[in-house]
């Protein structure tokens, strides 16, 4: 077996692990007096699968905006999460690290939400869920990071922010109807296309015929009936007029 220090890539594996990403918030209820910060909240990446992430991730970097004292906020153990406060919304970088260091680190943007929308308000909804799905995907791992991924312990199930099986079925059948919309637009973009490519062969055929009686017109025509008709040579006719009297000399 390949030990830890082999860097060397299992060729042809492909390993993926889901991941949510994301943050919730809630409201103080007025402006906090000593700080004028409004809101609290929490950003965090976790496993989708309740596994131990810490068997192949080393550390996670949370990235907060410049006016938090100490913005770079290094977590080295799960649960990998900023808890926080504060007034206003900005982008988080989120970087994950992994055990092997010849595997580069993986990079994830956040933009922090707090503020509800007037829906949410008007339901009674305290706390403000803004998370999202995604997979990290190892193509060809090292050695060592092939064995860390394979070495993760399940943990106890853990209950989402959000009901991501209604959020799937709910977003395969929004795939499944733009599908079908889409096919539909295509095949009447063909009808139309077909049409037009038989208006414009009608068009080229009109167009030539036009031309060809252009060339063949009837003043052409004219002219050669005209020249079947003038005689190749004509008589001196006589002069029957007047004619003056001989001056007598």
């Amino acid at each position: 077996m390949a030990g830890f220090g082999d860097n060397t890539r299992v060729k042809g594996v492909t390993i993926v692990k889901p991941v949510i990403y994301g943050n919730v918030s809630h409201y103080f209820g007025k402006k906090r007096e000593t700080d004028g910060h409004t809101h609290g909240w929490t950003v965090y990446i976790r496993p989708f699968n309740n596994e131990d992430m810490s068997s192949y991730v080393k550390k996670v970097h949370f990235k907060l905006h410049e006016s938090y004292a100490n913005p770079l906020r290094v977590i080295t153990k799960p649960p990998y999460e900023v808890n926080e406060s504060g007034w206003g919304e900005f982008e988080i970088t989120i970087k994950i690290f992994f055990m092997d260091p010849q595997e580069r680190p993986v990079t994830l943007y956040h933009l922090l939400k707090l503020f509800q929308t007037e829906s949410a308000l008007a339901s009674g909804k305290k706390q403000l869920v803004a998370e999202f799905y995604d997979e990290i995907i190892f193509q060809d791992p090292t050695q060592m990071m092939h064995q860390c991924l394979l070495s993760t312990r399940q943990l106890p199930p853990m209950k989402h922010e959000s009901d991501w099986p209604e959020i799937e079925q709910r977003t395969t059948s929004a795939i499944a109807m733009a599908r079908s919309k889409i096919g539909k637009e295509i095949s009447q973009l063909k009808e139309r296309l077909k049409a037009s490519k038989t208006t414009i062969h009608n068009l080229k055929t009109e167009i030539s015929r036009l031309e060809q009686e252009e060339d063949e017109g009837p003043g052409s025509g004219l002219l050669q009936v005209q020249a079947m008709h003038i005689p190749a040579t004509a008589p001196i006719a006589e002069d029957t007029g007047p004619r003056m009297p001989a001056t007598p000399t």
